[in-house]
């Protein structure tokens, strides 16, 4: 049923849910010998819990009158931030560890006085979050892993498949693992390249522990790093463009990576570079708010494009057959 930790914890709890129990409703509700009972009643008064009553056949155990554990206490803003910090994991790329989260999410819930219970399960069911298509999903099991190795500051060994499909063998001592732009990173120092390199976690595999240590150089920005050695995406465009939208409302639903967006005049400011117009402007059509061109005239050609095949579209036809085969 539980493991002997979660069993001593059920003990802990019946005890405190009851004004006694006796230790054959405790065997039959875990699973366990009257003997064993005992044996979990001992080490929760070695902890310290006041767990009195008679031992033996027909003996009942109860809690000395006045104790109880105090319960965890959170002030709105902390529990507030818990909650949303669980219902975002997707935005994370971390979709495998939503089932924890509903777990975590309802053990918070047991120990929050009743008035703050209710604030985050309204939470919960008012707030509704969506994954962005920038996101890419990371396998949590390898990232927990790679955080392992961090802590410890052990090497790592695992397969890479680079951007064009060709499989490697790498060694790292991983300084850091971070989250940019929709995707998990590790940073750190490359065996085969003896330099600073930075690897995507979705494209990790197979990753082994070594029992090699190293020491991680302090004050390290791996964000930095990171940030100046990703390649430059092909860059033809300079746009800039005015959306009637609130930043907030924006980020998400258009990617940052080398984007700039700035409230103005009650919406927002988009200044970015791109090499196909005709992408950027069905992205922008399909935000669905207002949109002002300002940078380059050749976005306006290409709405003026989508509006003459959007109107040849909705125009009524005489002939409703189908179009004949090729």
């Amino acid at each position: 049923m539980y493991d002997p930790s979660m069993r001593v914890l059920t003990v802990l709890e019946v005890l405190q849910s009851r004004e006694s129990v006796t230790g054959a409703e405790l065997a039959a509700l875990l699973e366990v010998s009257p003997r064993t009972v005992q044996r979990y009643v001992a080490r929760l008064q070695d902890l310290g819990i006041p767990v009195e009553g008679r031992r033996g056949v027909g003996g009942a155990y109860h809690l000395r009158p006045g104790f109880r554990l105090p319960p965890l206490m959170f002030t709105d803003e902390e529990a507030l931030s818990l909650a949303l910090g669980l219902l975002s994991l997707r935005h994370l790329g971390l979709g495998a560890l939503v089932p924890a989260a509903h777990a975590a999410g309802a053990k918070l819930a047991r120990t929050l006085p009743q008035a703050l219970r209710e604030t985050v399960q309204a939470l919960s069911a008012a707030v509704q979050l969506d994954s962005s298509p920038w996101v890419v999903q990371a396998d949590a099991a390898l990232l927990a892993e790679v955080l392992a190795a961090v802590r410890a500051a052990r090497t790592v060994e695992f397969g890479y498949t680079d951007l064009h499909g060709r499989p490697t063998r790498r060694q790292m001592d991983v300084y850091r693992a971070l989250h940019l732009d929709g995707r998990w990173y590790v940073v750190g120092r490359c065996h085969l390249r003896q330099a600073l390199r930075s690897f995507r976690l979705d494209r990790m595999d197979d990753l082994h522990v070594l029992s090699s240590g190293f020491e991680a150089p302090p004050d390290f920005d791996a964000l930095a790093f990171l940030q100046a050695s990703l390649p430059d995406p092909p860059r033809t465009h300079h746009i800039s463009v005015w959306l009637a939208a609130p930043p907030g409302e924006l980020r998400g639903r258009l990617s940052v990576w080398f984007t700039d967006l700035v409230a103005e005049a009650g919406g927002t400011r988009v200044r970015c570079q791109r090499e196909r117009l005709e992408d950027f402007a069905a992205l922008l059509l399909g935000l669905d708010c207002g949109v002002r061109v300002d940078e380059p005239p050749e976005l306006r050609r290409v709405f003026a494009a989508f509006s003459a095949r959007c109107a040849a579209l909705a125009a009524p036809t005489l002939n409703h057959d189908p179009p004949p085969h090729p």
